[in-house]
């Protein structure tokens, strides 16, 4: 800021009316608050802070909608939260805006390619555009009885992963039943969402089709609704269209004055449409249900015009062909694998998202845990696909921009592009050479002078970072990444500029001698070798990011005592229900957070990995999803997106690396396999799983009571590496070179 902005007129305008007005000086507020970060060039990136505004703007039409009209049919986390009955219920007195905090869950359904996500919440609610309204099904029997999937006690859901995705729920209560499926049919260029509703009564009743202006976030506004001359669709706003295969028996609607159409299905009528100016208008299309009988609708929505779509029609036995497969003995991981899997193909159309509502755009971190994911889960193209938009997105200066001031960007970018030519066998692209190489030197440009009389003196400057490490710090979080990425581009560079390649090997190595000096300095100031998250914290929660030393960047011995009482701390201090409970920003349970706790244990050989990872399997959804962060006792989402892909990707890296990981010079295969999967007598298999050094795939086969052969296929890339086989309940041994199957004893 120059001297003549500085002192222009504008701040003592804005003073003067604050206080005239009775309020706070917002400038005074504002230094107040950046007193509690340290000094950085960048106080929150611009695009948080606009999504933001987006959220809390959508909380504020909720406190005005909400709250006064309690009586109208909301989604299942309004029904619970505004419940004082509930475990979920938010006190909301002093609380400007009213958004969802206590049940953030929801599964994305689509094709693979297709931009289009609908979502589905636990109870069915169908929201087939982006942000838009959601659709529901009801049961009325005529005696007055009703079924309101929202308001149900319980509820069942699954993800049936047959032929795509499907999300199948199903309520029942009072001889009502109610089964929802929802999925999206291809082509991926002109996709559809399905709605099919089935509905049984043991008495007269009518399946109710019911458009409702909300969704899991909370209002969505319906301005007007028109039905067809055939009765057989809905046009919404004159931009959407939802068709019936049937034409109903009767129709419903109703406006913000008159109240929910849920209280207007009793009432007679020949309206065809309504308009409401508020932006709350409903609709009801009634089918006539037989007693003892089964009545079906199915629902079709055109996907919005302007979706982004691939030129490719891709199905989805095309979209995940190849894939490295995981067979084994229990339900649980299976599902988990399978459904993350799909997750991760639903999320990169092209650029990848870490969710399909709240999360639907790009960041640098997130893509690269999830092209991570999708590598070692075979799916080598998709993840080029990705990789291959990365330098559209890099500033003349090299900055890999999502973001501004994200200074882990850069590093995350660099060992993403590295592992993608390190697993497939690949030297980098062409189109990526140039990138590369600026984006390390702005890694280089970008850390602080190594002579100023600072403690921070060499790292990166304070930035924001990661949003659930607290408020601007010099993160280690960022100089780890950062010192990766350098590695990285010097390994990229020796087949095109060998010279810039070991330049950066060397501002690698001193960059990494600076952090370590002040890792010692931070043992000696807080008395343990813990790794907090900068050189200025205290150890809390925001000690997590610390971790990527050891996962997944490798930067340390595997038994590096800094993680081990790292993780020690953490346990003691941030674990809830055996599972990481973030403090800052989240305030809930991380699955992804806790799955890099796991593999910093798996990679020290701590057999108590499984632990955590069993706890992370148990906070999933039934449809195999984790939301960002997980209420401690609703079990629902509390922050984030209801559905996040980047806890998908690290649960398919961990199932890979309990299988077969690289550490240094050798590959280390079966270190995770639990040892109830071995009792259980029946044949455990993975692969083709892309390793730096081939692709593997591993299969262990009972010989008899207390024995197992381990067997695997390999196609290097060059020389075989060193085998290690690191089977719980056996003494670790190196195979024999050119063997390909050893046998084992297990410890009884």
């Amino acid at each position: 800021m120059s001297v003549w902005t500085k002192w222009l007129p504008w701040r003592f305008i804005i003073r003067r009316l604050a206080h005239s007005q009775g309020f706070l000086d917002p400038l005074a507020l504002i230094a107040q608050l950046r007193r509690f970060a340290q000094p950085s060039e960048v106080g929150e990136p611009v695009e948080l802070l606009r999504a933001g505004m987006v959220f809390h703007a959508r909380g504020l039409i909720n406190s005005r909608v909400l709250q006064h009209n309690l009586d109208w049919v909301w989604p299942y986390w309004v029904e619970r939260q505004f419940n004082p009955g509930d475990v979920a219920f938010v006190p909301r007195a002093f609380s400007i805006t009213h958004v969802n905090l206590t049940n953030r869950n929801w599964t994305a359904i689509g094709m693979p390619d297709c931009d289009a996500l609908p979502i589905v919440d636990p109870r069915g609610l169908l929201t087939p555009h982006f942000d838009g309204w959601s659709l529901d099904g009801w049961v009325l029997g005529t005696d007055g009885r009703t079924l309101l999937p929202s308001r149900a006690v319980s509820a069942t859901q699954r993800l049936d992963i047959a032929d795509g995705t499907t999300v199948v729920t199903h309520c029942e209560d009072s001889g009502l039943s109610l089964t929802n499926r929802a999925r999206v049919n291809g082509p991926s260029a002109q996709p559809v969402c399905r709605l099919s509703l089935s509905a049984t009564s043991a008495i007269p009743a009518w399946l109710v089709l019911t458009l409702r202006p909300c969704n899991p976030e909370g209002i969505s506004f319906i301005h007007h609704i028109e039905l067809a001359a055939e009765k057989n669709a809905w046009t919404i706003d004159e931009q959407h269209r939802v068709e019936f295969n049937l034409p109903a028996e009767q129709h419903r609607f109703s406006n913000y004055a008159a109240g929910d159409v849920h209280i207007r299905l009793g009432d007679t009528g020949t309206s065809t449409s309504v308009t409401c100016e508020v932006g709350l208008a409903t609709a009801a299309a009634m089918f006539a249900v037989k007693a003892g009988e089964t009545r079906e609708i199915v629902v079709s929505m055109p996907l919005a015009a302007g979706d982004k779509t691939a030129a490719d029609n891709i199905t989805w036995p095309a979209a995940i062909a190849g894939h490295c497969r995981l067979q084994c003995p229990d339900p649980q991981w299976q599902f988990l694998y399978d459904a993350a899997l799909r997750s991760l193909v639903l999320h990169s159309p092209g650029d990848v998202y870490p969710g399909p509502y709240t999360y639907k755009r790009f960041w640098f971190r997130d893509a690269a845990f999830i092209i991570h994911g999708l590598l070692c889960a075979g799916l080598t193209q998709r993840a080029e696909r990705a990789l291959d938009l990365f330098p559209d997105r890099q500033t003349l200066a090299g900055y890999f921009r999502s973001q501004e001031g994200e200074w882990d960007a850069n590093g995350e970018a660099l060992w993403i592009m590295q592992r993608f030519c390190a697993l497939t066998g690949r030297t980098p692209k062409k189109a990526w050479r140039s990138a590369i190489k600026s984006g390390a030197q702005w890694i280089v440009d970008k850390r602080l002078d190594k002579n100023i009389d600072a403690v921070h003196a060499g790292l990166l400057p304070a930035g924001f970072s990661a949003e659930h490490l607290g408020p601007n710090d010099y993160y280690y979080w960022d100089d780890f990444w950062a010192i990766a990425g350098l590695r990285a581009a010097a390994a990229l560079m020796q087949c095109f500029d060998p010279a810039a390649g070991s330049r950066f090997a060397r501002e690698a190595n001193d960059f990494h001698a600076t952090v370590e000096h002040c890792l010692v300095r931070d043992a000696q100031r807080l008395g343990r070798l813990a790794l907090p998250a900068s050189p200025y914290r205290r150890l809390d929660a925001g000690a997590i990011g610390s971790l990527a030393m050891g996962y997944p960047l490798q930067l340390c011995e595997r038994d590096d005592p800094r993680l081990l009482d790292s993780i020690k701390f953490l346990r003691e201090c941030c674990f809830v229900d055996g599972a990481f409970f973030q403090d800052m920003t989240h305030s809930g349970i991380n699955a992804y957070l806790s799955l890099h706790i796991a593999q910093v244990l798996l990679r020290a050989g701590k057999p108590d990995y499984l632990d955590v990872a069993d706890a992370v399997a148990g906070l999933a959804s039934p449809t195999g999803q984790w939301p960002e962060a997980i209420h401690p006792h609703t079990r629902g989402g509390c922050m984030g997106d209801g559905h996040h892909v980047w806890a998908s990707a690290e649960w398919v890296v961990l199932v890979r690396n309990c299988f077969v990981r690289e550490e240094g010079n050798s590959l280390i295969l079966c270190s995770g396999i639990p040892a109830r999967w071995l009792s259980a007598g029946e044949a455990i298999s993975f692969g083709p799983s892309p390793t730096a050094f081939g692709t593997l795939s591993l299969q262990l086969a009972p010989v008899q009571q207390g024995r197992v052969r381990v067997s695997w296929d390999a196609n290097w890339h060059a020389a075989e590496p060193a085998i290690e086989l690191h089977l719980g309940g056996c003494t670790p041994i190196t195979a024999p070179p050119g063997e390909t199957s050893i046998e084992l004893s297990l410890a009884r």
